[in-house]
């Protein structure tokens, strides 16, 4: 058996057809995690959605910011629904639609597998959280997601603010830990979040750093495994692996081999921006 992380899809169907073909996919025998963002942007977000979700089975998902935004927009007015983008109109136009909405707002935050040593993902984490305290706080937005309240919480977690604080309650606490785990490059050594700042690293102002290079972050025993970051590009350091290799900007989409004792990752092109 082989387990595969896989970087943000973004709606590339093809690139992602590829690279399950590279690895030689088996559900038999093997399972694959997928670090978020699988919409958006690239065109096939409906044919990619399909396809995670023939494989849930084999599969585990976290949410990145552009599947909560389509979470989001799936419970909008039709009117408000043909606003969005052509290609996040073709699913919430679709036919089943509320299948696959329904499926994905039951993915989680984070997911964790203590025997093969690793955590995944989409964005980051504050520096100061442990892993335990990360899997108590993607709980508490997961149990909201998954309960009768979700429309309420998907209507209220857009915003830049508040700063994280343990002493923060309702819809401020939960918009936080969702804008840490989704949205998170930059932050201070306190954990303030700069969403504003996308480049790479040595783009940032003074007193900004990675979320996982501030000095003094909360040690960690497990590996992380993420996405979101395309400017990052492969990065793998201080215990943490970002596999988003921009696949929906002509980069690549990338697949990490996690239950192998090397590094083994497998690579192919992503979305053609000259077709």
């Amino acid at each position: 058996m082989s387990v595969w992380a896989i970087g943000d899809l973004q709606g590339c169907y093809d690139a992602t057809q590829r690279l399950l073909d590279k690895i030689r996919f088996d559900p038999v025998r093997d399972r694959l995690w997928f670090c978020g963002d699988l919409v958006n942007r690239g065109g096939q977000s409906l044919e990619t959605l399909r396809l995670i979700h023939s494989l849930r089975e084999y599969s585990t998902v976290v949410l990145g910011n552009h599947d909560l935004s389509l979470l989001a927009v799936a419970e909008r007015t039709v009117e408000e629904r043909r606003k969005v983008n052509p290609d996040l109109q073709r699913v919430v136009f679709a036919d089943d639609c509320a299948e696959l909405v329904g499926w994905l707002r039951g993915c989680g935050l984070l997911h964790i597998d203590h025997s093969l040593g690793w955590v995944m993902i989409h964005a980051g984490l504050v520096p100061q959280w442990t892993i335990p305290q990360a899997v108590r706080y993607a709980a508490e937005v997961e149990q909201q997601l998954r309960g009768k309240s979700y429309r309420k919480l998907l209507r209220n977690m857009y915003g830049d603010r508040p700063v994280w604080s343990p002493g923060l309650r309702g819809y401020d606490r939960f918009r936080a830990i969702i804008n840490i785990f989704t949205r998170m490059r930059y932050c201070t050594p306190r954990g303030r979040i700069s969403i504003d700042e996308k480049g790479a690293p040595g783009t940032q102002p003074a007193g900004l750093y990675p979320w996982y290079e501030v000095p003094g972050h909360a040690k960690r025993d497990l590996k992380i495994v993420c996405g979101h970051w395309s400017t990052l590009n492969l990065m793998i350091g201080h215990g943490v692996y970002a596999i988003d290799t921009g696949a929906v900007w002509g980069g690549k989409l990338t697949a990490l081999q996690l239950d192998h004792e090397e590094l083994h990752l497998v690579q192919v092109p992503g979305l053609d921006l000259g077709a």
